[in-house]
């Protein structure tokens, strides 16, 4: 049973969040604090520095030989299950589609797992759903944000490479080729080629990219021989990483007093964002665990992590690269003020 000290914890990792949020609104909207281009900044030192320190803290803290093999592919699975509808329905409807399958994946496969999911699902399954989701959060800073970025590289680079059809037959005119039906795909894979090697640069050069690497190999080296992390260096990551998330909210709460509307996105989108959030992520999640035969204490972890709001890292991400930051920002704002009721619903129907 669910005590009141434990109300407290849930209550004691939202509240800060909000706290940074609302001074930031109050900063930008009533004080005038900040230049639009200050604003950039602070997103960019979150999403250059904070990120990726945090990204090392967490990974290089887990033990990899440890990892629990079903719960890390049902997590793939369910994002897998996401990608698939997302990906029919961007091919239907082409303009923007890989904006709009990015944005689909953060809403309904990357929770808030960090601060508000260990107290509250401490609070449901003791400490075993510490262990489930520490390595939930590993599996996100490891692979998913990464990804993330990969996808937003893409939509980011291509709109630098838009070519028509008719640019197409000039260029193979140029080059002496006879334009027939079947034969313009020459031009378009020389395309995507360069967006990939384009792509593959900014990765290359990318923090995070760096800092997940290097936290998977301090953690291979730390578990296996049992190497410490200099006092020293382990302090000068922590002070920037833990201040991480509290710079995210911060920034998203500049990014709100910058927008006309405090849902920004719109009801409707709003309405889809959470229904995204909270019943299409839990059930994919659920579909993947049953099919791969999780049970007990895990597979109720698994089910409740994904009906917890919607991570901040993604709106950073989303803010950076200008790729519908509306929309996941009210994911995040109004995910967390749902978030208790929801998991507790969830809790209680899985108790049944």
């Amino acid at each position: 049973m669910i005590s009141f000290a434990d109300v407290y914890h849930v209550m004691a990792a939202i509240i800060p969040l909000y706290v940074a949020m609302v001074v930031a609104y109050i900063s930008l909207k009533w004080w005038k604090l900040f230049t639009p281009d200050q604003c950039i900044g602070i997103n960019k030192f979150v999403a250059k520095f904070s990120i990726p320190l945090l990204s090392f803290k967490v990974i290089s803290t887990n033990n990899p030989y440890k990892m629990n093999l079903k719960l890390a592919s049902a997590d793939f699975v369910q994002k897998l299950l996401a990608f698939i509808p997302l990906a029919v329905v961007a091919k239907i409807r082409p303009r923007g589609s890989l904006s709009w399958v990015i944005t689909g994946l953060s809403l309904s496969t990357l929770p808030n797992t960090l601060i508000l999911g260990i107290p509250l699902l401490r609070a449901m399954y003791e400490d075993e759903a510490v262990i489930i989701l520490t390595q939930i959060v590993v599996l996100q800073s490891l692979i998913w944000n990464n990804l993330l970025l990969i996808l937003y590289e893409i939509e980011a680079t291509k709109e630098s490479y838009v070519t028509t059809p008719s640019d197409d037959t000039e260029l193979e005119a140029t080059q002496g080729v006879e334009p027939k039906d079947g034969r313009i795909t020459s031009p378009r894979k020389t395309k995507i080629v360069t967006i990939l090697l384009t792509v593959g640069r900014k990765l290359m050069t990318n923090p995070n990219t760096h800092a997940t690497l290097a936290g998977l190999i301090w953690a291979c080296i730390h578990f296996r021989w049992g190497v410490q992390l200099p006092k020293l260096v382990e302090n000068s990551i922590s002070i920037l990483a833990d201040g991480g998330l509290g710079m995210a909210m911060f920034s998203l709460g500049l990014f709100m007093a910058s927008q006309a509307s405090v849902i920004p996105c719109g009801a409707h989108k709003a309405v889809l964002a959470m229904a995204m959030k909270f019943l299409a992520g839990p059930a994919l999640m659920a579909v993947s665990s049953v099919t791969l035969r999780l049970r007990g204490t895990l597979l109720k972890v698994a089910i409740v992590q994904a009906a917890l709001p919607q991570g901040i890292v993604p709106f950073v991400f989303a803010k950076e690269y200008n790729i519908h930051p509306d929309i996941l920002s009210t994911g995040v704002v109004f995910g967390l003020l749902i978030a208790v009721p929801i998991a507790l619903a969830y809790y209680l129907l899985l108790a049944l």
